[in-house]
């Protein structure tokens, strides 16, 4: 069994990003779900204005994102991506009120500047600590993953009970909420290894071609490798969901019943597998999960039915968990600190480009070919990504293990005496041969060579940076303190069933008492056996036919869903500390 990730201190400043990615991340993947279905039934609009409205978004995200990179690189990224999410809570709040098409419009200009503004600069956060922790991609993978079940299937039912409206309003008090969790956030100065190039403040034109020079050169050979394997994923992505309402004629609510397992493993296990890439190697994991993302496509093609599709799309949620963490983290360390933003610019583009070109493709072959054959063609263009995508990250030059952070071990005395010492206004640090040398640290780079990578050989920490406290040791950002985070006990395998023994009696009792205690419940309301689903329950609820039934059946069901999560998640856990036990007994 994987072994589970190794607890470290969460800065309030990620734990503020990972919030905002949850949040917005939902919010997209409803929109791009619910636009054409709202453009069409609500506007009233044709299918070339329903193009033109997805075109617009679409175009002006790709457009920007560069531009995105180098406002994250030059500014404060907490408040670009504040900006940004700001920006998509308009966009939310037009469409809900956009009394024709030409507002519709508008909202979509909107939300195609505040994603690239959003995505880029969230990000770009991220990486700031992709030197101190090679998982802050996986994380920041998994709280996106999380957004899109957590968010989304809510988002389907607010839709059924009170219309388009009300949906599209909630998701703009989503995206407000991750605004203001930005804005909160701590702001992080930046050091002097993190200023502004030399060269891009002399030459007016190189910071005109917004990253488009020595950094896109080399990131050349992984962006096209990025935009092969997303234009693949969007194909086969576009159609299973054709397959799903012409072959099956299934309704958007049971369509996203058989993404929703896919979801749930994309939120689960970036952080285990990102333990397998460490051990393993970038390299042979993409190669691994290009494989599985190739299974599954294949395996489509003969799928009888969705509950089979549903299980093959969990080996996308497995690819995927590889993929995107790792393809952002070679980016980052391929562009550096001073860069980091126009690189992601950079791959957030080439992403946007790929989908584009795969979901035009993907229409083209559910049009002129058959379904089998779609599948096939879908799966050899994901397997030639075995080869494609680990040649390109060997072209970047950047280590194959990433570097593993070094424990964070609490005093003996008390997290009391881990906390940092105040950070002067003026940003004292430490010097240079002070720094501890990360583990794994490659040795560094020549004078007049690129920027060095943030998870290779780390930028020695220099006089006023205002990230090193007094004293040396990690940036203080990283370090315990009463206002961050506290360190949590050790979670032993007895300590976490004994949990999920008291979640699972709660559970019972709750279920015993609605039935002794609520006039007219059933064993079959309560779990959904051959009733109404929640759509039904939930819309006759606020509609004001539902009973004192309906309302214990649905809080039953959502909190039915909720305990099957924490019943997995939690066997988990106690499988992999018991593992993780029975080694260092080995050891001894």
């Amino acid at each position: 069994m994987t072994e589970a990730p190794p607890r470290t201190e969460r800065p309030a400043r990620e734990r503020r990003a990972l919030l905002s990615a949850t949040l917005t991340a939902g919010a997209a993947e409803v929109v791009d779900f619910m636009l054409p279905l709202f453009a069409g039934v609500g506007l009233g609009a044709s299918a070339t204005e329903i193009g033109v409205l997805l075109a617009v978004e679409l175009v002006l995200s790709v457009l920007v994102r560069p531009l995105a990179g180098v406002l994250a690189d030059r500014h404060e990224r907490s408040t670009v991506a504040a900006v940004g999410a700001a920006l998509y809570a308009l966009a939310c709040a037009g469409y809900a009120l956009a009394p024709g098409f030409g507002a519709a419009l508008g909202a979509a200009a909107l939300s195609g500047v505040g994603g690239a503004l959003l995505w880029v600069a969230l990000r770009a956060l991220a990486g700031e600590r992709l030197g101190e922790d090679s998982g802050v991609f996986a994380r920041l993978a998994a709280a996106e993953s999380t957004g899109g079940w957590v968010v989304f299937v809510p988002a389907l039912f607010v839709q059924s009970a009170v219309g388009y409206q009300g949906m599209f309003l909630g998701l703009a008090v989503c995206c407000a909420w991750a605004a203001a969790a930005l804005l909160s956030a701590p702001r992080r100065a930046a050091g002097p290894e993190e200023a502004e190039p030399p060269g891009d403040a002399a030459d007016p034109r190189a910071a005109a071609a917004l990253g488009f020079g020595p950094l896109g050169r080399r990131l050349g050979p992984m962006l096209a490798a990025v935009a092969a394997t997303m234009a693949a994923e969007a194909a086969i992505g576009l159609l299973l969901l054709l397959h799903l309402q012409r072959g099956f004629g299934l309704e958007p609510m049971q369509v996203a019943y058989v993404f929703l397992p896919g979801a749930i493993a994309m939120s689960v296990l970036p952080e285990y597998l990102h333990v397998l890439v460490r051990r393993f190697g970038r390299r042979t994991m993409l190669a691994a999960s290009s494989v599985a993302s190739a299974l599954f496509a294949a395996g489509l093609a003969i799928a009888p039915n969705p509950v089979v599709i549903a299980v093959l799309w969990v080996l996308s949620g497995v690819a995927w968990a590889v993929v995107i963490p790792v393809q952002q983290a070679v980016i980052a360390e391929a562009a550096g600190p001073r860069r980091l933003g126009r690189g992601l610019g950079l791959y957030e583009s080439a992403c946007l480009v790929g989908a584009l070109f795969g979901s035009l493709g993907a229409g083209a072959l559910y049009d002129f070919g058959s379904w089998a054959w779609a599948a096939v063609v879908c799966a050899a263009v994901i397997l030639a990504g075995a080869v494609i995508v680990p040649r390109a990250v060997r072209a970047l030059g950047v280590p194959d293990i990433p570097s593993e952070p070094p424990p964070v071990e609490e005093p003996a005395d008390g997290p009391e005496e881990a906390e940092p010492a105040a950070r002067p206004a003026g940003g004292t640090g430490t010097d240079a041969a002070t720094a501890p040398e990360p583990v794994g640290a490659r040795p560094p780079q020549q004078a007049g060579t690129a920027d060095p990578p943030l998870g290779g050989a780390a930028p020695p920490q220099r006089a006023g940076s205002a990230d090193t406290p007094p004293g040396g040791g990690p940036p203080a950002d990283t370090q315990a303190s009463p206002t961050d985070s506290e360190q949590a006990p050790t979670a032993t395998p007895t300590r976490l069933l004994l949990v999920l023994g008291a979640h699972t009696a709660v559970f019972a009792a709750a279920i015993a008492l609605a039935l002794l205690l609520v006039p007219g419940m059933t064993a079959n309301a309560l779990f959904g056996v051959n009733t109404g689903g929640l759509d039904v329950l939930l819309r006759d609820l606020l509609t004001g036919q539902g009973n004192l039934s309906d309302l214990v059946a649905l809080l039953t069901r959502v909190w039915m869903v909720a305990y099957a999560i924490d019943l997995v998640s939690t066997l988990w856990k106690a499988g992999a500390a018991l593992a993780r036990r029975r080694r260092e007994h080995g050891r001894r």
